[in-house]
């Protein structure tokens, strides 16, 4: 019959109209999710790129001490560099060469203080330091956010980093190129880079302006 005919394909296309908006549906479904999980990978790929960029140290001064015979111990003055977030020096290394020998030091917590009310290197005691740890001396802290169990600086905070260079390289000649870096867990790294004098007269030594 002919009626019957027609119903017969109106089914048909019925199924079939279904099925792409089935299909269409799905498809979409499959898109927005594919879209929701490229913008969280984008937002967090994104949030690192200005981590890395926005947070970091600066190396502001190097100074060192000398014993008579070679410079026995340095100390590096480090600050957060502008806008940079709280950076904790649990995380932080120091990289340290002298051309024939490099030391990976990371933060000793047994030698710590919040003041330098011993001067500069008479306020912790280097000999517990080693060939692969650095000490601290808190010069500014406002909020006191800097402990030796939580050492984060931030904002316009200034501590000092102590290194036993005697330790690590049998003391520093004259005219002995330095370099390094202090490689915070996140951001820009601070530079070393000197060259001791070709004569030590002082005791103490600027090394880095």
């Amino acid at each position: 019959d002919f009626s019957d005919t027609n119903a017969a394909i109106g089914i048909g296309s019925l199924i079939i109209f279904i099925s792409l908006i089935l299909v269409a549906g799905i498809t979409a479904s499959v898109l927005m999710q594919t879209m929701n999980s490229l913008q969280q990978r984008a937002m967090s790929t994104g949030e690192e790129s200005i981590r890395d960029v926005a947070d970091g140290l600066k190396v502001t001064h190097i100074t060192g001490y000398y014993n008579g015979s070679k410079i026995t111990q340095i100390a590096l003055f480090i600050s957060p560099i502008s806008g940079s977030n709280a950076i904790d020096l649990t995380y932080t290394h120091i990289t340290l060469s002298d051309t024939d020998t490099q030391v990976i030091l990371s933060y000793n917590s047994s030698c710590f203080s919040s003041n330098a009310s011993g001067g500069l290197f008479g306020t912790v005691n280097s000999s517990n330091l080693t060939t692969t740890t650095y000490g601290i001396i808190v010069v500014r802290d406002i909020d006191s956010s800097c402990s030796s169990s939580t050492p984060l600086i931030n904002d316009d905070d200034l501590v000092i980093m102590l290194v036993n260079t005697t330790k690590c390289f049998n003391g520093i000649s004259t005219r002995t190129k330095i370099s390094g870096r202090v490689i915070p867990e996140h951001g820009i790294n601070g530079i070393i880079a000197f060259t001791t004098p070709s004569a030590y007269v002082d005791t103490i030594i600027d090394l880095q302006p």
